[in-house]
């Protein structure tokens, strides 16, 4: 990745004076360097690094500064950061897609080789030594052959004066010492002190606290309301109905009432109080028993091709055994620990705005567009986000706020509760697939048809009730990117409307396509008498680059990144699978009984594998005993965020596996709150997370996300294992009862 001088300048800015654009002059240092919006280095040495990225527990504000403080050569001593507000002069900061790192690596170590450069010309100039030879660590100037070292402070001021290089060098690798080992976490101490401000905590003069009754079904409107009992509970000031959005729906307000009051109790209570008519609109027949069923029947059927090699269709045809399997994802949500919030502040035609969210930039556009604004008058500083997981990215909360500020005429807080989060979310689309493989005489796979059928996040930005089809990055998620070593390979979509609103959600169509495909994986070794393990390699085939030829596709849209530099490769998935099922004993442990699920999945150019092992308890239950899982995500940067983040993701992709599931009746989301939507608690968590993260010289790719989807279809792989049991539908467990459907 070339970055030229003129890249340089319009990522990373170019002032040399005053402060950097981005850092706050309260909190900086006065005057310094400062080669651009992320970083500056005062003349007392403090250095100042900007995190244009939304910290939710990944670390971000961890990773982010070691990068650019190792490339600069900054003592961690010195190194002080400062949290962005939403502005276009960061690039992009939606902190969503496992991006921050992966996109970023290169473009963060200029900041740092760029301002490293500079401090190092003005030493040489100072000293009358060649800058080749003199180094910069631990935040000093040091000249190997003389022995002479002065802190950075002693050459800011005229590294200030010093043109911006066109195009610093980086530092060779052997140098970044700290890349790829366990580095603390920045924020730990204010996490569990309380010192953290998340979004509900921010307080203002005069601030009023809003909860907003939305429209029961996606799409529906308020007929009638009477405020007068809601106006009767102490504390509540004003009930405000909020339009609802025209057009497509994208990030804007549901609509519905609001009732602010002057604190969160207050205003949970005239909600309560409160009387709404409903008109609910179109989708008030939106049943998912009955969608379910239109799924089945679509993936029962040819649907669109968008993936052929050779001729699967005859190929299946002239199949010694053929074998077929359909598997179901339901409507699943979020849930981070934290609801979203937001406050709003708006005074002389600005808004000013404090919240949780993935996407500033993003939140700031809607707030301009809903009230007239342009968005040079609307700020937006980010919070702490206690959990995101693309809800956040969303930023129809933050709009509510800025929407009820302004009608309020005082600053608002909307606060959304956990029952808001569960009926009025962004889902993560329902899918059904169906699988079909043909077999040789041999029992060797020799075709491979998948259909799926889905509502399509694109129907979020299309009027709804549109069977939207799905869009490049859906398909590319374990299906477009799927490496099989088989001769016939044919893929379908169908086009289905939406009925509620549909977003991205941790790991998104990945989720889907691996739970379907390694379970299919599963049958299939099953019904051939082979291992599961030996038959998944067998299908990944050897070690290989698969270009988009082999494929069977036109273009891969992978992540927005080149094919060059992050190839479909199926030594890496090889790999995770070997390390993985070596770490779990996994030959041995079968052979003395013990029940293991396997799987494995390319997501957001990282490999991984996951390996689950249950057990029946004395109280009939079945538990799941211990975890495995081996991730190839590159280089990494922070070793302990990454076991952290992966850990995180198997207890995540638990909760989809065994409860997760979101159903409507009558239009209507049928749950409410934790008791009725379980997330896994401490007695369900395996006894024992091992992680494996493989050391690579690969580019940066994503980690966030990639943990997630092995996860489900592991487990349900060991299930059977266990029961003989095939799970074809998730989720495992309902209502703490096991319950599958037989295969």
């Amino acid at each position: 990745m070339n970055v030229s001088r003129r890249s340089f300048l319009v990522l990373f800015g170019a002032a040399v004076s005053g402060l950097a654009l981005g850092v706050d002059a309260d909190a900086a240092s006065g005057g310094g360097l400062q080669p651009g919006p992320f970083l500056q280095i005062g003349t007392d040495g403090v250095v100042t690094i900007v995190v244009a990225r939304s910290e939710m527990g990944q670390g971000v504000r961890s990773s982010i500064p070691l990068l650019i403080g190792e490339e600069l050569g900054a003592a961690p001593s010195d190194v002080r950061l400062l949290q962005a507000d939403g502005d276009a002069r960061y690039g992009d900061q939606n902190t969503d897609g496992s991006t921050s790192i992966r996109k970023g690596f290169v473009g963060l170590r200029k900041v740092g080789a760029t301002a490293r450069s500079m401090l190092v010309s003005a030493a040489a100039q100072a000293w009358g030594v060649p800058a080749a030879r003199l180094v910069a660590k631990d935040s000093l100037v040091t000249d190997p052959e003389t022995g002479r070292s002065a802190p950075f402070a002693e050459f800011v001021a005229a590294a200030a004066a010093l043109p911006v290089p066109a195009d610093a060098p980086l530092r060779p690798d052997h140098e970044l010492v700290r890349l790829g080992t366990d580095q603390p976490l920045v924020d730990a101490a204010a996490y569990v002190t309380g010192q953290a401000a998340y979004a509900a905590d921010i307080r203002v003069p005069g601030m009023l606290v809003a909860v907003v009754a939305r429209p029961p079904v996606f799409g529906g409107s308020v007929l009638r309301y009477d405020p007068s009992r809601a106006l009767a509970v102490p504390g509540v000031r004003q009930v405000v109905e909020i339009p609802r959005f025209s057009g497509v729906a994208k990030y804007k307000p549901l609509g519905g009432v609001a009732v602010v009051a002057d604190t969160t109790w207050a205003a949970l209570r005239g909600r309560a109080a409160l009387l709404v008519e409903w008109d609910p609109g179109d989708n008030r027949d939106y049943d998912s028993t009955t969608y379910d069923a239109e799924l089945s029947a679509r993936v029962s059927e040819p649907g669109s091709v968008f993936r052929k090699v050779g001729d699967a269709e005859a190929a299946i045809a002239a199949a010694t055994r053929v074998l077929d399997a359909e598997y179901h994802v339901p409507h699943l949500v979020h849930l981070p620990m934290e609801p979203p919030a937001a406050l709003a502040r708006f005074e002389g035609g600005r808004c000013e705005i404090w919240a949780c969210t993935q996407d500033p930039q993003g939140a700031r556009s809607e707030v301009a567009g809903q009230l007239g604004l342009s968005e040079a008058d609307v700020t937006v500083h980010v919070t702490f986000l206690g959990g995101g997981f693309g809800r956040k990215s969303k930023p129809d909360f933050v709009v509510e706020a800025a929407f009820l500020a302004r009608e309020a005429g005082a600053p608002v807080r909307v606060q959304w509760t956990r029952e808001d989060e569960i009926r009025h979310a962004y889902y993560h689309s329902t899918c059904t697939q169906r699988l079909t493989a043909g077999l040789d005489d041999n029992g060797h796979v020799v075709a491979w048809r998948q259909r799926v059928a889905f509502p399509s996040i694109a129907s979020i930005y299309a009027p709804f009730d549109l069977p939207i089809g799905p869009v490049g990055g859906e398909l590319q998620q374990g299906l477009l990117d799927l490496a099989l070593d088989v001769p016939h390979v044919r893929m379908e979509s169908h086009h289905m409307p939406a009925k509620v609103r549909i977003g991205w959600m941790r790991a998104v169509h990945n989720v889907n396509s691996a739970f379907a495909t390694q379970s299919f994986v599963d049958e299939l070794a099953t019904a051939t008498s082979r291992d599961p393990r030996e038959l998944l390699l067998e299908l990944i085939g050897p070690a290989r680059l698969v270009d988009e030829a082999a494929l069977g596709i036109k273009s891969l849209p992978n992540y927005d990144q080149s094919l060059a530099m992050h190839p479909v490769d199926a030594g890496r998935l090889r790999a995770v699978v070997e390390r993985v099922t070596a770490s779990a004993d996994w030959t041995a442990a079968r052979a003395a009984g013990r029940a293991l699920g396997l799987a494995a999945h390319r997501s957001f150019l990282s490999y991984v594998a996951v390996v689950m092992a249950v057990s029946r308890g004395d109280d009939g239950r079945i538990h799941v005993d211990e975890a495995w899982i081996c991730a190839d995500a590159g280089q990494v940067i922070n070793t302990d965020r990454v076991r952290a983040q992966l850990e995180g993701a198997v207890i995540f992709g638990m909760t989809t596996a065994l409860h997760g599931e979101i159903t409507a009746r009558g239009g209507e989301i049928e749950q409410r709150s934790f008791r009725d939507h379980r997330v896994v608690r401490i007695s369900e968590a395996p006894r024992a997370i091992h992680v494996d993260v493989v050391k690579s010289a690969a580019p940066p790719a994503g980690v966030g996300e990639p943990g997630v989807p092995p996860v489900a279809p592991a487990l349900a792989n060991a299930v059977f294992a266990l029961t003989g049991v095939r799970v074809r539908r998730l989720p495992i467990l309902r209502g703490g009862a096991f319950t599958t459907t037989p295969g």
